[in-house]
């Protein structure tokens, strides 16, 4: 036995030995408990555990964290063992551990525990051949010794401050047919000072939680009768769908992209060709009352937009050639996976694909990097891109010559546009190098959402083609690209990114009238401005409720709607308006009167420029 000789105070670390904690304190407390994983993850730490017929809820959270208190006080060593595996297993039978001894047969039967990496028929089963693992490592504070790989801090007081959050169903090692263990998850972090800072973000991202928006504000519903996972949006989520794809087609087509429609069913032949028949288990079957054929619900479009290219001969001159489409897709997602707009079955991509040749790639994703910038920039939000490329590995297809000019065009690309970006080597998909662009929002949560990937698989499957300027069959590169990704997901994102306060140009309602009384003539004028309006296309309403005027103004704040007109006999008399703005539109704290129509040629300039402050 050996005391942890290590400085690392990391995070993960302490995250890491707070889950060993943790386990600690509820085998104190349970000591039946039969545990499986507790790995560090983003802000904290979980650990998969077997109670039986005993079920955690938040009520036991509190003996649970004074249990871990107690160890933390103790300062109690972390300390390293090693042992074989046979008498690791040993260890694991007579502690009636079984996920651990299901762990240990597969390292020594494997050399790995990663379930992804295993057969799923041979998980956990003793093997009699070859041991692929002779030692492995436990640490131990305390009386609780655990299968680990470590490192650890050096004692439990190094831990920073923790707090327990929530326990979670979780089928063990992921497979459905296995028992469904208790996840506990519990966040940590170095002071107390920084763990209150993510409680309050916490707080805040409940507030701003998009389902909670979403009927607040009238944007989408999920009806039962419908189905989970697919949303229905009112007229107001519609606008804002319809401002998104727009901006996103207006973008691409700056830059040479051409709209395409395909059909949402297709034989399942286009994707058995493609390739992705297999590969996605997600897939909604179509059965047809006048064909034997097998029909599916498109799960992605790139093989559909393949079909136009290929439709036709196509010369070097015609390249670069590119599709865009904002189109649903459907995949059958598990309902337990399912989340608001977030995790939808129903998914519409701003989905696009260009056609070209090698010489033209860096060019292509020149243009793609400009288009990011551009919508993230609009959209007030700052990004950073992971660049996936190949490693040594004999797994990927295409020339290496190909995927080297590709790979240093993405990243000549990335230094050119200044952007902040990460290579990540092996990560790369067999076809391919991708880009992920990862999105900040306003609580400091990154999203991926825009996305490139180059395919040099696809167009070889299908048979795509040009002729070079040698009158030479080559084959074209395929780059796939959407910049909002699913648009369902984006707005999950972009609602909670500004609690619900939409820019002016794709704020459902921009402008609110709010009558002081119900007389004609306050009427009339009233109606006046929302038929100029209109014309200006701007998107306005109309409030002539009785209610008063306070609490017509509080409903219009509700509804964060950018600018409201009170009118009452002045206005009426005098031909002005005094606008009321919202307040993160603000510039200044004093707003002047204005004619009727600088007030709304103003407006309708601003949603022309896309803007995010008020020019008033």
């Amino acid at each position: 036995m050996t005391k942890e000789k290590t400085n690392t105070t990391d995070l993960e670390t302490m995250r890491h030995s707070m889950a060993h904690i943790m386990a600690s304190a509820i085998v104190s407390l349970w000591p039946e408990a039969k545990l499986g994983v507790g790995p560090a993850v983003a802000d904290g730490f979980y650990y998969d555990i077997d109670l039986g017929d005993n079920k955690l809820s938040e009520d036991d959270f509190a003996r649970i964290e004074k249990a871990m208190i107690k160890i933390i006080n103790e300062k109690q060593p972390f300390t390293k063992q090693i042992k074989p595996i046979d008498e690791a297993i040993a260890w694991a039978k007579s502690s009636k551990q079984p996920y651990k001894e299901e762990l240990l047969n597969d390292l020594k039967r494997a050399g790995t525990t990663v379930a992804k990496d295993l057969d799923k028929n041979e998980l956990g089963t003793i093997t009699d051949g070859e041991t692929k693992t002779d030692e492995v490592s436990f640490y131990q504070n305390g009386d609780f010794v655990d299968l680990c790989r470590g490192p650890h801090v050096e004692h439990t007081g190094k831990v920073g401050a923790f707090k327990l959050m929530r326990v979670a169903g979780a089928y063990w090692r992921g497979k459905e047919s296995n028992p469904q263990m208790q996840r506990l998850y519990g966040v940590a972090f170095a002071t107390k000072e920084d763990l209150n800072k993510y409680l309050q973000r916490i707080e805040e991202a409940k507030k701003r939680d998009h389902r909670k928006l979403g009927k607040e504000l009238d944007l989408f519903v999920i009806s039962d009768l419908v189905g989970p996972g697919l949303p229905l949006f009112t007229p107001r989520g519609t606008v804002l769908r319809d401002e998104l794809g727009n901006f996103s087609q207006e973008l691409q087509a700056k830059y040479g992209y051409e709209k395409v429609m395909i059909p949402h069913i297709t034989r399942s032949d286009l994707y058995k060709a493609s390739g992705h028949y297999d590969k996605y288990p997600e897939k909604f079957t179509v059965t047809s009352e006048e064909s034997t054929d097998e029909f599916l619900l498109k799960p992605m479009s790139c093989p559909h937009h393949a079909q136009i290219y290929v439709s036709r001969p196509r010369s070097y001159k015609d390249l670069p050639i590119r599709y865009m489409e904002n189109t649903q897709v459907y995949r059958d997602e598990k309902s337990g996976e399912l989340h608001g707009l977030s995790r939808v079955r129903m998914i519409t991509q701003d989905d696009s694909h260009c056609f070209c040749s090698p010489e033209q790639v860096a060019q292509e994703l020149t243009n793609i990097v400009e288009m990011v910038r551009e919508m993230y920039t609009v959209l007030g939000m700052e990004f950073r891109a992971i660049l996936s490329f190949r490693d040594d590995e004999d797994k990927y297809l295409g020339d290496i010559k190909t995927w080297e000019q590709a790979q240093s065009a993405l990243e000549e690309t990335a230094k050119a546009q200044k952007i902040d970006y990460e290579v990540v080597e092996g990560e790369a998909a067999f076809y391919g190098p991708k880009v992920d662009f990862m999105v900040k929002d306003a609580l400091d949560r990154e999203w991926q959402c825009a996305t490139l990937q180059l395919d040099f698989l696809q167009p070889d499957r299908l048979n795509l083609e040009y002729t070079d300027n040698q009158g030479n069959k080559q084959r074209p590169v395929m780059i796939h690209k959407a910049l909002l990704g699913s648009i369902e997901r984006f707005l999950s994102v972009y609602i909670e990114h500004t609690a619900g306060k939409f820019p002016i140009w794709m704020a459902p309602e921009q402008i609110r009238i709010i009558s002081v009384n119900q007389e004609y003539g306050t009427t009339s004028f009233a109606e006046g401005i929302v038929d100029q309006a209109k014309k200006l296309g701007l998107r306005i309403g109309f409030d002539n409720d009785s209610e008063s005027v306070g609490k017509k103004i509080r409903k219009s704040e509700q509804d964060k709607v950018p600018y409201t007109l009170v009118i009452g006999p002045k206005e009426v008399k005098d031909g002005v308006v005094t606008p009321r703005i919202r307040g993160d539109m603000a510039v200044i704290a004093v707003h002047p009167e204005l004619g009727i129509d600088e007030f709304l040629k103003t407006v309708a300039h601003e949603v022309k420029g896309r803007v995010t402050k008020s020019s008033l």
